[in-house]
C-alpha cells in the first residue's frame, strides 16, 4: 500500500501544473494582445504617413503652379479612396508690418477626406503664396 503522504504529493503536483498552465495562459494572452495593439499602431502610423505624403505632394504641386486662379477643385487619388479638395482664394486687405497693402496674395487650402475605421476622416493643410511668384520677369 502507498502511504497517504505520497498521494498528497501527487495532488500537489497536479495542482502546481494547473496553476502553471493558467499563469502561462494569462502571460501568453497578454503578449498576444500587446502584439495586436502594436500592429494596429504601426498600421495607423503608416496610414498617417501616407496621408501626409499625399497632402505634401498636392500642396507642392499647387504652390508651383505658374498662375494661381481662384476656385475649387476636387480629385480622387488613384484607387486609395482619398479625395483631395483644393480651394484657392485671393486674400483681400492683407497688410505687412508697415501697413502697406499686399496685393495678389492667395490662400491655398487642401483638404483630404477618406473613409477609415467606420467613419470619414479629414486632414487639412493651408498656406499663402504671392500670385506672381513663379512668373517670368
Amino acid at each position: 500500500m502507498k502511504s497517504p503522504v505520497h498521494h498528497c504529493r501527487n495532488g500537489f503536483l497536479l495542482l502546481e501544473m494547473v496553476l502553471a498552465l493558467a499563469v502561462f495562459g494569462m502571460a501568453a494572452t497578454g503578449f498576444v494582445v500587446a502584439l495586436h495593439r502594436m500592429s494596429e499602431t504601426a498600421s495607423l502610423a503608416q496610414s498617417e504617413l501616407r496621408i501626409t505624403r499625399i497632402l505634401d505632394s498636392a500642396m507642392d504641386e499647387t504652390i508651383s503652379l505658374p498662375v494661381l486662379e481662384e476656385g475649387k477643385t476636387s480629385i480622387e487619388v488613384g484607387e486609395t479612396g482619398i479625395e483631395l479638395n483644393t480651394n484657392i482664394e485671393l486674400i483681400e486687405d492683407l497688410e505687412n508690418e508697415d501697413g502697406e497693402l499686399l496685393q495678389e496674395m492667395y490662400r491655398i487650402e487642401i483638404q483630404a477626406r477618406w473613409f477609415a475605421n467606420g467613419a470619414w476622416q479629414e486632414r487639412v493643410v493651408e498656406t499663402w503664396r504671392y500670385g506672381r511668384m513663379y512668373q517670368p520677369s
